[in-house]
């Protein structure tokens, strides 16, 4: 680390602080989805359902989508500038590593998931254990939650031990 300037150290702080921010920012979308929106649409499935579909209910599909993009960027804008210094890199890499499975296992299970809600919204039709589906979905929904949680939990003493290089 002895080859690390101030203005390094400096990029480094800052992309941190900003991937960190934007984790907690998500953080709390997550918290309001899971603790207000989820249980409305999942309360008495497929009546409810009608709160996934776009233009008619509140679909969050573009701001996730958009969220993950910028939070995935400054992610990993962290670990570029955090690059020489040794314990951050490796710290981001392990914690972009479980965010990137959590991610990948958002892609194969609660968005193909959604996206059958929203067409069971859009056709309602007899569907074999919905109810035990939606239940499933909002189960592994507060492991995914608090995964996602404590990887932002985990950033910070990181930018607590990255901030006290300067010292």
């Amino acid at each position: 680390m002895d080859n690390i300037t101030a203005s390094y150290l400096t990029r480094a702080e800052i992309w941190l602080c900003i991937t960190t921010l934007i984790y907690f920012l998500m953080n709390g979308a997550q918290i309001f989805e899971t603790l207000v929106f989820v249980p409305k649409w999942t309360d008495a499935p497929p009546s409810n359902f009608k709160l996934l579909l776009d233009g008619r209910g509140a679909s969050l599909k573009n701001f996730w989508i958009i969220f993950h993009s910028l939070h995935e960027i400054t992610f990993i804008l962290a670990i570029i500038f955090c690059w020489k210094i040794g314990f951050a890199r490796n710290w981001l890499l392990i914690l972009f590593a479980i965010h990137f499975a959590v991610r990948v296992w958002t892609l194969a299970f609660f968005a193909p998931n959604i996206i059958n809600f929203q067409k069971i919204a859009e056709t309602p039709s007899l569907v074999k254990d919905l109810a035990a589906r939606t239940s499933l979905w909002q189960t592994l929904n507060y492991i995914r939650v608090a995964i996602f949680i404590a990887v932002s939990i985990g950033l910070v003493p990181l930018c607590v031990r990255v901030f006290s290089l300067r010292h």
